[in-house]
């Protein structure tokens, strides 16, 4: 019985930890079971082609928002190709109503739902068997034309006793993110949420937890993505765990967390303090900071807590903070919306992720839809199109200022040239992104793609065209933000300011052992023309270094500068570069 495990991942560098875990439930019983890993973007005829040229008896898949429309045209095309493979559905997006998935979809034979390892196993022991499966719990199955839905499945007590799915040899995830869990469930009962449909939270040991991170951390691996649903939920569980980490870091390895803010105390702040640069990263989920709209989606958050802990957190400039929002919850109106926007804004995380509302198969919030009216994509995702307190259009307005928080805010590109118009000519950051957005419409700039270059370029005819006011300032600053992040020679949009003799002074500096002491320790005993490959010198009409750490301050007087920009910085966690005002 040769049996495949596969899913259709959203990026390539995704990898599915469900599938490795039933893997590894069932190798000691059944050795013909294997994994192949496949994404969206893939051709649908080579996925097709691939699963049917390897002769399996059983494909099951796991389903997702992301995938479930393609996968079930996989399994019909699956079924007319060889009509006695067995086809078996799990997953999110299967689990809440097997039954109808079943009865649209005449291909699939079995959905398995709730938590899989167990009734994988059984499944696998019936088909070898060729017995029915009537008693399987978590189970849907088709006889004599019918569909039946067995009763729920208990969810596993010891948790040690599922087996890992990471051995010695990582191998296979060279280039992409291992994700991992230290423990199963949620504290919290967010209604738009599927986490808040299995009560209770349950952890794997510390011993087990520990193998595993150790496995990682000698393979030296790029990032660990943990999907804990609230990591810091328990208190000594997370901050033993990030201890372990610490006390074992490879000075490589990236930790992903999400957590609960306001949980964070003082013991595990000061903690937090000392930590490697780039060795953890958080996602907070704020969602919303309208007292209304938190109550109604049940979601228990402290937001002036939060906000003091993102705000020292962020001063120790060793943990990047990612913070989330969701548009379309009850009670939000635009208006409220941006004010929520303002309030995260205004804490300057790392990126600031603005997400719209879907409404998920058995989350309370799709249960009781009518309540806000709200109307909805069919197709999964299940995205909002508006409820009682956002039109279409104010959705609409909020997708392009999401694709203007991605490019002016979140690639971290342009931060100091954002910062200051933020300061200097907005009350309110989300009428920035708003303007930005409405400048693309009017200029059709949404309807082409535009490369890094294009983007500076944008946002320096937006300043000259909008706001214009000392507009040689902000095309330095602009231009010092683009040099930090990109080695290679200014676009020819910048304006150049050469000083006299600029090759040789350069020549010169670099020769100057003293300079390279002070400035590019790890050149010392290089060739000149070989450090030149790891920086770029450029001149500025304004001290933008003095600019920037007195807080943008407009009046600065002209003052040609010289900054040197080292590209070879080892850790480029927060930044693309290192820089020195220098003299040349």
């Amino acid at each position: 019985m040769k049996v495949l495990l596969t899913t259709l991942s959203a990026k390539y560098v995704h990898t599915t930890l469900a599938l490795r875990y039933l893997k590894t439930y069932v190798e000691n019983e059944f050795e013909d079971v294997f994994i192949e890993e496949y994404t969206i973007n893939n051709n649908m005829d080579y996925i097709l082609g691939e699963i049917y040229k390897k002769k399996y008896d059983i494909v099951c898949f796991s389903c997702y928002i992301w995938n479930i429309e393609k996968t079930l045209i996989l399994c019909k095309n699956l079924k007319k190709v060889n009509p006695n493979l067995i086809i078996a559905l799990g997953g999110p997006e299967v689990s809440f109503d097997p039954e109808r998935v079943m009865s649209q979809n005449p291909s699939v034979d079995y959905v398995m739902f709730g938590e899989g390892e167990e009734t994988f196993k059984e499944f696998l022991e019936k088909q070898n068997k060729g017995e029915v499966f009537k008693h399987v719990a978590g189970i849907a199955y088709k006889e004599d034309g019918k569909i039946y839905v067995n009763e729920e499945r208990p969810l596993i007590g010891n948790l040690d006793s599922i087996p890992s799915p990471y051995d010695d040899d990582l191998s296979e995830y060279e280039n992409k993110i291992i994700y991992y869990e230290s423990s199963r469930g949620c504290p919290y009962n967010c209604s738009y949420c599927l986490s808040s449909t299995i009560r209770g939270v349950r952890f794997f040991s510390m011993d087990r937890v520990k193998r595993d991170l150790g496995i990682f951390l000698k393979n030296r691996v790029r990032q660990v993505k943990f999907v804990d649903r609230t990591f810091n939920a328990n208190k000594k569980h997370s901050l033993h765990i990030m201890k372990f980490l610490k006390e074992n870091d490879n000075g490589h390895t990236n930790f992903h967390f999400e957590i609960t803010a306001d949980l964070i105390d003082e013991e595990t702040m000061e903690f937090l303090k000392d930590v490697r640069e780039g060795l953890f990263q958080f996602e907070i989920g704020v969602q919303s900071t309208n007292d209304a709209t938190i109550k109604e989606i049940d979601r228990n958050v402290n937001f002036e807590k939060l906000s003091k802990v993102v705000k020292r957190v962020s001063e120790f400039k060793n943990t990047h903070l990612h913070l989330d929002l969701i548009a379309g919850l009850p009670f939000e109106t635009y208006d409220i919306f941006k004010k929520s926007f303002d309030d995260v804004y205004n804490l300057r995380p790392e990126q600031l992720q603005l997400g719209f509302l879907k409404l998920l198969k058995g989350s309370s919030i799709r249960v009781n839809e009518e309540k806000h009216g709200y109307v909805y994509k069919d197709e999964a995702p299940y995205e909002i199109l508006k409820n009682d307190y956002m039109s279409y259009e104010d959705i609409l307005k909020l997708k392009d200022l999401e694709e203007m928080v991605e490019i002016y805010y979140n690639s971290g590109g342009l931060r100091h040239s954002v910062e200051y118009i933020v300061k200097n000519f907005y009350t309110s950051p989300f009428k920035l992104y708003e303007d930005l957005a409405q400048y693309w419409q009017e200029n059709g700039l949404f309807h082409v793609s535009h490369n890094k270059q294009k983007i500076y370029k944008i946002l320096l005819d937006f300043y000259n065209e909008k706001i214009k006011e000392k507009a040689d300032l902000f095309e330095d600053l602009l231009k010092f933000d683009y040099m930090s992040q990109h080695k290679g020679s200014l676009p020819n949009f910048f304006k150049r300011i050469t000083i006299d003799n600029m090759n040789v002074r350069i020549h010169d500096f670099l020769h100057d052992e003293e300079n390279i002491r002070k400035y590019l320790s790890q050149y010392e005993n290089v060739l000149a023309k070989n450090i030149l490959k790891k920086i770029e010198i450029v001149n500025f009409n304004y001290d933008i270094l003095l600019f920037i750490n007195k807080g943008y301050d407009k009046d600065i007087e002209e003052s040609i500068t010289t900054i040197l920009f080292d590209y070879d910085k080892k850790t480029k966690v927060f930044h693309k570069s290192i820089y020195y005002k220098i003299q040349l």
